[in-house]
C-alpha cells in the first residue's frame, strides 16, 4: 500500500515542481527584462493587434498599462522623418516573414526624443495564425556616444589635415624665401645633395650672381625699393631658365641658378646671357625707374658631380665682382690656385702680425720753399722671414679683404710711437708722422679709447685717410668720429687727393688739416699746363678752407720748384728719399744748415 501510494504520488510532485520551475524561470525572465528595460511585443498579423508589457509602456511613456494597443500608438510615437523607413522595415519582414531588424527615434509626450532599436521573428502559433514577437530597447546613449564618436573622429580627422597641412606649410616656409616665393639656401643644399644620384643627369651647372648697385637702391629709395627689385629679379631669372632648373635665393640679394641636361658649353653662356640681359632692364618702383644688374660666376661638370660647384661659382663670382661687376666669370683651376695663394699669404699675414714682422719704412716730407725737413709719413712694410721685406701693393689689398687692415694700422702707430720715444731719448728733434688710417680702423667703435691709452701728445701723430673712405658719402656719425679724433690732437689729412672720388662738400664738411695731391696729378705737371692749371686750381680751394697741401711722387727738381711754384706746403717724394727703416731715419732730424744744403745740392744734382 505503501509502496503503491508512493508511486501514485510521484506524478503529482513532479508536476507540481516543474510548475513551480516554469514560474521561477518567468519571474527571472521577467526581472531580467525589467532590469534591461527591454520591453517584449507580440503582433498577430492577421487580427492586426500588438500586445505590449509594461516595460513597452515605459519605453514610449504612454502611462497606460493596458496589453493590447493600437498600431497607430506605435506609428504616431516614431519620429516624422524615421516613420515611413520603420514601416517599411516591418512591412518588409512581414512579405519574407523573416527576421525583423529596425532602429528609428520616438518623440515622447514630454517632447523628448529617444532612439529605439527594434527586432522579431516570425513564427505561427499554436491556432496557426502568423505573429512576430519582438523587443525593443533604448539605444540612445549608444546612438549619442557613437555620434560623439563619429565627430570626434570628423574633428581628429580635420585635426590631422590641418596639421598635416600646417606641417606642409612650415616645411615650404622653412624651405622657401619669404619675400621671392624662391626656394632658400636649405632646399639648395637639398637638391645639390640630390643631385649626383640621378642617373637622368648628364650635365650640371652652377650659376652664383649677385646684384649689382642693390645697396645703393637701398640706401637711396629705401628697402621698399629693394625688395621690389629683389622679387623683379627673382620673376626675370625664373623666366630666363628652363624648367627644369632651378633658382634659388641664398642671401641678401645673392641667387643662385642650378642648371641640368643643357647640350654643351655654348648653350649654358646663352642662358647666362640671356639672365645678365633681363637684369639690366630697368625697373619701375612708383615714379622712378631703378637700375640694376648681375655679376655671375658659373661652375659646370659633365658627370653629374655637384659637390664643389657652389664653391666654385662662388670663386668665379667673386672674381666677376672683383673685376669691375657686371660681368660674367667662369670658373677656372687658376683662378682656385690664385685664391690659395692669397689665403695662405693671408694666414702668413696673421703670423707676421703676431710675430711683429709688420713694420714702418718712414719717407720724408720737406718744406716747399725752406726744403727743412717737416715730417714723415709711415708705410707699411712687412719683414717677411723667407721673401726679404714686401711693399704694400704685395699684402695690404689682401689684409683689406680678410679684416687684418685695422690690425697693421694699430701696429705701424704702435711701432711709430716707440720709434718717435726712441729718437726723443737720443735728443733728436722729432717732426709729425703721418700714419694711413683704414676705413675698418676708423669704423672701429672702440678706436677712441685705444688711442686714449697710447697716451699721444697733441701734433706729433697725423691720420691720412684714402679719399674715398667717406668724401662720396659723408656719414654724419663718421664726420663726428673723426672730430672727436682731431680733439685729442691728432691731425687729419687726405691722401691721393684729385684721383677722382672727392667732392668738396666732403672737404668742406670734413676741414682736413692738409690735403695730398695725388702723385697721377704730378707725374706731368712740368710738361702739361692743363695739369698745373688743374694742381693750381686744387691749391687755391686748399687755400680757401685753410687747408695746407703737400705733393706726393716728386721725383726730379723740376717736379719740386714747379709745384712750390704753385703754392704747395710741403712736398714729398724720391727725389728726396725713398722710405726707409727707423736706423736709416734718424739721420734727417738734424736740422743744421749744412745738412739742409747738402740735401739741396744732391738734389740739384
Amino acid at each position: 500500500m505503501q509502496a503503491s501510494k508512493a508511486g501514485t504520488a510521484l506524478p503529482e510532485k513532479k508536476a507540481t515542481r516543474s510548475e513551480h520551475e516554469f514560474q521561477d524561470l518567468l519571474r527571472r525572465l521577467e526581472l531580467a527584462l525589467d532590469a534591461s528595460r527591454i520591453g517584449v511585443w507580440e503582433h498577430s498579423i492577421e487580427q492586426d493587434g500588438i500586445l505590449w508589457d509594461a516595460q513597452m509602456h515605459r519605453l514610449y511613456e504612454t502611462g497606460e498599462t493596458c496589453r493590447l494597443v493600437t498600431a497607430s500608438l506605435w506609428s504616431n510615437a516614431i519620429h516624422p522623418d524615421d516613420r515611413e523607413r520603420a514601416e517599411r522595415d516591418f512591412e518588409q519582414a512581414i512579405a519574407t516573414r523573416g527576421a525583423y531588424n529596425s532602429q528609428f527615434r520616438i518623440v515622447l509626450p514630454s517632447g523628448e526624443t529617444r532612439h529605439l532599436r527594434s527586432r522579431a521573428h516570425f513564427y505561427v502559433d499554436a491556432e496557426g495564425l502568423p505573429s512576430f514577437i519582438g523587443a525593443e530597447w533604448d539605444v540612445t546613449a549608444d546612438v549619442l556616444l557613437n555620434a560623439e564618436l563619429a565627430r570626434q573622429k570628423v574633428v581628429a580627422e580635420a585635426r590631422a589635415l590641418a596639421l598635416e597641412e600646417s606641417n606642409a606649410r612650415i616645411e615650404h616656409v622653412a624651405d622657401h624665401d619669404y619675400l621671392t616665393g624662391l626656394p632658400n639656401r636649405r632646399l639648395l643644399d637639398k637638391r645639390l645633395a640630390e643631385l649626383p644620384a640621378d642617373k637622368s643627369i648628364a650635365t650640371l651647372a652652377v650659376l652664383h650672381l649677385d646684384l649689382d648697385q642693390f645697396k645703393q637702391i637701398n640706401d637711396s629709395h629705401g628697402h621698399a625699393a629693394g625688395d621690389v627689385v629683389l622679387r623683379a629679379a627673382a620673376l626675370r631669372i625664373t623666366a630666363a631658365i628652363p624648367a627644369n632648373g632651378m633658382v634659388a635665393r641664398v642671401g641678401g640679394d645673392e641667387f643662385v641658378i642650378v642648371l641640368v641636361n643643357f647640350t654643351d658649353l655654348t648653350e649654358l653662356k646663352l642662358i647666362t646671357e640671356d639672365v645678365q640681359r633681363r637684369l639690366r632692364k630697368k625697373i619701375r618702383f612708383g615714379q622712378e625707374m631703378l637700375q640694376s644688374g648681375a655679376s655671375i660666376g658659373v661652375s659646370w661638370s659633365g658627370d653629374r658631380r655637384a659637390r664643389n660647384l657652389l664653391a666654385e661659382s662662388d670663386l668665379a663670382l667673386y672674381q666677376a665682382k672683383k673685376l669691375g661687376r657686371n660681368r660674367v666669370e667662369f670658373f677656372t683651376w687658376q683662378l682656385q690656385e690664385d685664391l690659395r695663394s692669397k689665403r695662405r699669404l693671408a694666414e702668413e699675414l696673421k703670423l707676421g702680425l703676431e710675430r711683429g714682422e709688420i713694420l714702418p719704412y718712414y719717407q720724408v716730407q720737406l718744406d716747399a720753399r725752406t726744403r727743412e725737413v717737416i715730417g714723415f709719413e709711415a708705410l707699411a712694410r712687412w719683414k717677411h722671414p723667407e721673401k726679404g721685406v714686401l711693399a704694400p701693393g704685395i699684402f695690404l689689398k689682401i689684409a683689406d679683404e680678410h679684416g687684418l687692415a685695422a690690425e697693421i694700422d694699430a701696429a705701424i702707430l704702435k711701432s711709430v710711437l716707440k720709434d718717435r720715444l726712441f729718437w726723443l731719448l737720443r735728443g733728436l728733434a722729432v717732426p709729425r708722422i703721418a700714419v694711413n688710417i683704414s676705413a675698418s680702423r676708423l669704423a672701429d667703435p672702440a678706436l677712441l679709447d685705444k688711442l686714449r691709452k697710447l697716451d699721444i701728445p697733441p701734433g706729433v701723430i697725423v691720420f691720412e685717410l684714402v679719399e674715398t673712405i667717406f668724401l662720396d658719402d659723408s656719414d654724419e656719425k663718421l664726420l663726428a668720429h673723426i672730430g672727436d679724433i682731431k680733439q685729442m690732437g691728432i691731425d687729419i689729412e687726405i691722401d691721393d687727393f684729385g684721383s677722382g672720388h672727392a667732392s668738396l662738400i666732403g672737404l668742406v664738411k670734413l676741414r682736413p688739416k692738409r690735403l695730398k695731391i695725388d702723385r697721377q696729378l704730378v707725374t706731368e705737371v712740368v710738361s702739361s699746363a692743363e695739369q698745373r692749371r688743374v694742381v693750381g686750381s686744387i691749391v687755391e680751394i686748399a687755400k680757401a678752407l685753410d687747408v695746407e697741401v703737400i705733393a706726393e711722387g716728386i721725383e726730379t727738381e723740376a717736379h719740386a720748384v714747379v709745384l712750390a711754384q704753385l703754392g704747395c706746403d710741403g712736398l714729398q717724394g724720391y727725389a728726396f728719399g725713398y722710405p726707409a727703416p727707423a736706423a736709416e731715419t734718424e739721420r734727417l732730424f738734424s736740422s743744421s744748415t749744412s745738412r739742409i744744403e747738402k740735401q739741396k745740392t744732391a738734389i740739384g744734382n
